[in-house]
């Protein structure tokens, strides 16, 4: 899964692949530690075809939502059912998004899940990566509008399997028009491009768990420190034997 981010740049890069005709983002400060519920960039293609950097509440909600409270917090649609599920039916077809991201955060689980290893994970090479995503906008009775995403995720790759099974959806420079043209290029048309990154894209960086408290977000909670090691437990003839 996908569920903390960082995005931390200049966006120097960001014109030419993207070319931006607005983008409500582009001064903000670095954000470290991006959490679900809170505003997450997304970019789009407008009515006119035209690119926009919007921000939109990180949890998506379907248009046919009635209260939103009611409704559970979706951050991930898993690519391999995207197409068909209701929830992101529409949204696959009118409003394939990219969240721009410097990296993401991943939790280990060791045994039952009692203790973890967080990763800070980046792209290999540096600069920042774009995630395939949707968007909707849940519009209330009251004619409230909240512009709502979520990130799309695949199988992890080979080399990130051992940290969690599920990585989000790298989408490649090369790959952007496609991607976000929902006039030209169906769901279908885009099947090629909802599959896990390469195995050296990534590096994950074991960092402390500073990085689970959301308000820590500074550059500190992205420093190295030496892994947790999994320890064996006992088996069932070891743990008779204590007693």
């Amino acid at each position: 899964m996908c569920g903390r981010l960082a995005l931390d740049t200049d966006f120097s890069d960001f014109p030419e692949p993207f070319r931006l005709v607005r983008n409500v983002w582009r001064d903000m400060p670095p954000r470290l530690n991006i959490a679900p519920t809170q505003p997450l960039a997304m970019i789009i293609n407008n009515t006119l075809g035209e690119r926009e950097g919007l921000l939109v509440r990180w949890g998506f909600v379907p248009a046919w939502v009635k209260d939103p409270k009611d409704f559970s917090l979706i951050i991930n649609a898993r690519c391999e059912t995207a197409i068909e599920k209701p929830s992101f039916k529409s949204a696959m077809r009118h409003r394939r998004a990219l969240v721009p991201a410097s990296g993401f955060y991943e939790w280990k689980r060791f045994g039952k899940g009692r203790k973890s290893q967080a990763y800070w994970v980046r792209p290999r090479d540096g600069g920042f990566v774009t995630f395939g995503a949707l968007m909707e906008t849940w519009s209330g009775a009251n004619g409230s509008e909240v512009d709502t995403g979520c990130i799309m995720t695949t199988d992890a790759n080979s080399s990130f399997s051992e940290i969690h099974h599920r990585l989000p959806l790298v989408v490649h420079p090369r790959d952007i028009d496609r991607w976000l043209d929902c006039k030209t290029q169906e769901p279908r048309d885009v099947l090629d491009l909802m599959a896990p990154v390469d195995d050296d894209y990534f590096e994950a960086i074991p960092i402390g768990d500073e990085v689970n408290k959301v308000a820590n977000t500074d550059a500190s909670i992205q420093q190295r420190v030496e892994p947790r090691v999994e320890a064996a437990e006992p088996d069932e003839e070891e743990q008779l034997s204590m007693f």
